[in-house]
């Protein structure tokens, strides 16, 4: 039977967010844990869809003595570990294990932030302590709020020092945390914290329960979503459904039934990208009409039908004509979007 402190259930679990800038950020965190701390750590690191998660594991490694894994599907949370997430996966935890979530995107990634901070709560409680650290936007805002409501220790770093300070600063606007500090101070407060005995339960919002549970499914349905706030004049950009306006949060956060999750400025910029994305196909498609009707100008002015052939050519300038126009548009969208 093993005897080892590194094999137990750790007393607290500590969830870790961030985006730019992160993967020194995280190297410098990890340096700082001992031994001596009761602690497993599960990580979100904004990765593209094809990821570097091997080779983010095999950095983070050499900061630290804890032993780091990329996460897997029904994997035990033990002391003295590092748990990474992989990419285009969400990371969740039930019964002491790892989930691996194949749910859609929550502020516009997967793995998102708030997902594991969420799941973090509902499942640990008053056992759970939260770290954000930079990056930009403001995943992991949520689910910091999650971690208050069910008794846990909420940890940003100081957005002064942080290299993108957007994400401390979202969970600093929507709510009060126990340690707004540098990332060298981290450490020292996980171990004091982990020393500590557990706090007294602390009953967990049913609306929190609800939305963990709705990461850990495809879909959810119209009746349950309904539940947690109030229909909204906007559609989902990735799927098209309608979308709640969720209630009790300091901060506007919007989600369909389908488990598409923004917060507002997550939902702007998606509406930028929806737009843009469409008025390009619009775009395709007039400049294929504008060759096709070009293309008959010329046949019909071949075999000498001159009156047919000039209302093709006028109609292809009249079609040039808005094509110039929506191409401008594309532009000022653009330069918008990037100001």
């Amino acid at each position: 039977m093993e005897s080892t402190n590194s094999h137990r259930e750790p007393k607290y679990i500590v969830v870790v967010g961030a985006s730019a800038g992160g993967l020194n950020a995280i190297a410098e965190l990890v340096s700082q844990l001992t031994p001596e701390m009761d602690v497993a750590v599960l990580v979100v690191l904004h990765l593209s869809r094809k990821g570097i998660s091997n080779f983010l594991a095999h950095k983070v490694q050499q900061h630290t003595g804890f032993h780091c894994v990329i996460a897997s599907d029904g994997g035990v949370i033990q002391r003295g570990h590092i748990y990474i997430a992989s990419p285009n996966y969400h990371l969740l935890v039930k019964n002491g294990r790892t989930m691996i979530g194949h749910g859609p995107e929550e502020n516009r990634w997967r793995p998102s932030i708030d997902v594991l901070f969420r799941s973090a709560a509902v499942h640990y409680g008053v056992r759970t302590i939260g770290i954000i650290l930079t990056g930009l936007l403001d995943d992991g805002a949520s689910g910091m709020q999650a971690i208050r409501k069910s008794g846990g220790i909420c940890i940003v770093q100081d957005p002064n020092e942080a290299e993108y300070p957007d994400m401390p600063l979202a969970v600093l606007n929507s709510m009060e945390v126990d340690h707004c500090i540098s990332l060298a101070e981290i450490g020292p407060i996980i171990s004091e914290i982990s020393s500590r005995d557990i706090p007294h339960h602390v009953q967990i919002p049913e609306d929190l329960r609800s939305e963990a549970e709705i990461a850990e499914k495809a879909s959810i349905g119209i009746d349950i979503v309904s539940q947690l706030g109030d229909k909204s004049i906007y559609t989902c950009p990735d799927c098209g459904g309608g979308l709640w306006k969720l209630s009790n949060e300091k901060m506007d956060r919007y989600r369909c039934h389908i488990g598409h999750s923004y917060s507002e400025r997550d939902l702007v910029i998606k509406q930028a990208e929806h737009l843009e994305s469409t008025l390009w196909v619009a775009l395709r498609i007039m400049e294929e009409r504008r060759n096709l009707l070009k293309k008959m100008e010329e046949d019909t002015r071949r075999k000498g039908f001159m009156r047919i052939a000039s209302d093709h050519g006028d109609r292809g300038e009249e079609l040039q004509s808005h094509i110039n126009k929506l191409k401008g548009m594309l532009f000022d969208l653009q330069e918008t979007d990037h100001t």
